[in-house]
C-alpha cells in the first residue's frame, strides 16, 4: 500500500519538478529586500538557466541534483516544518534522532521524485502571478504558472517570515495538490500501524527502490 501511494504521489508531483529547483540562485543576502513574488520569479529563471546549461542535471543525475539541493535550495526551505507537517502528530513523539532521519529520507524521496522530470526543463518558462498580500504580511501565497508543452501547470508556494529570519518556503502546490498534504495521510497511516521507526523504514525502502530505477 505504501509503495503504490508513493507511486501515485511521484506521478503527480513529478510534473512540478521545477518547484524545488526554482528556489535558489544568488546568496540570500542579495535578495533579502525583494518581495516574495519577485524572489520566486527571479530565482526561478536563474535556476532554469543553470539547469539548461548543465547536461548532467538536465538528464536527471541524482547525485548532482542532491548536491544542488543541499548547497543552494535547502537554506531557503523550512524543511523541518515541512517534514513535521507531513508526519503529523507522530512528529512530536519522535526523538531528535528520529526527526533527523525523517527529514533526511523525506528529502531524498522528494529529490528523486523531481529528478525524473528534469529532462523537459529546457521547454519551460515560469510566470509569476500578481501577489495578493498586504504590506507587512508574514505568511503569503506566491502563485506561479509553468508554461511549456501541453497545458500550463499551476505551481504555488507558501512562504513565511519570522522575526529576525528570512522568508522561507514551507509548502508547494502542484496543480491544486499541496505537497505536505499529499504525504500526510500516507505517513500518518504508517505511523499508526508501525510507529515512527516503521515510517523511517518505509521511506528508506522507497528511496532504495527509486535509486535502483536509475
Amino acid at each position: 500500500m505504501m509503495q503504490s501511494d508513493f507511486s501515485w504521489a511521484r506521478r503527480t508531483l513529478a510534473r512540478g519538478a521545477v518547484a524545488v529547483l526554482a528556489l535558489a540562485g544568488l546568496p540570500w543576502a542579495a535578495v533579502a529586500a525583494e518581495t516574495p513574488d519577485a524572489f520566486v520569479g527571479r530565482l526561478s529563471n536563474e535556476v532554469l538557466d543553470a539547469v539548461r546549461k548543465d547536461p548532467a542535471i538536465k538528464a536527471g543525475d541524482v547525485h548532482k541534483i542532491v548536491a544542488l539541493v543541499d548547497r543552494i535550495i535547502l537554506p531557503h526551505l523550512d524543511f523541518k516544518r515541512m517534514t513535521a507537517a507531513a508526519v503529523g502528530p507522530g512528529w512530536r513523539r519522535a526523538t531528535p534522532g528520529q526527526q533527523q532521519r525523517l527529514q533526511d529520507e523525506f528529502k531524498q524521496l522528494l529529490v528523486r521524485t523531481y529528478a525524473g522530470a528534469l529532462s523537459e526543463v529546457s521547454d519551460l518558462t515560469i510566470v509569476v502571478k500578481p501577489l495578493r498580500a498586504e504590506p507587512g504580511d508574514k505568511d503569503v501565497l506566491v502563485r506561479t504558472e509553468v508554461r511549456g508543452r501541453g497545458d500550463p501547470i499551476q505551481l504555488d508556494y507558501r512562504l513565511s517570515e519570522k522575526p529576525g529570519e528570512d522568508w522561507k518556503i514551507y509548502n508547494i502546490n502542484v496543480m491544486g495538490v499541496w505537497l505536505v498534504e499529499t504525504y500526510r495521510s500516507q505517513f500518518g497511516a504508517e505511523v499508526n500501524a508501525k510507529g515512527i521507526d516503521g515510517l523511517i523504514e518505509a521511506l528508506v525502502a522507497r528511496n532504495k527502490a527509486n535509486a535502483a530505477e536509475k
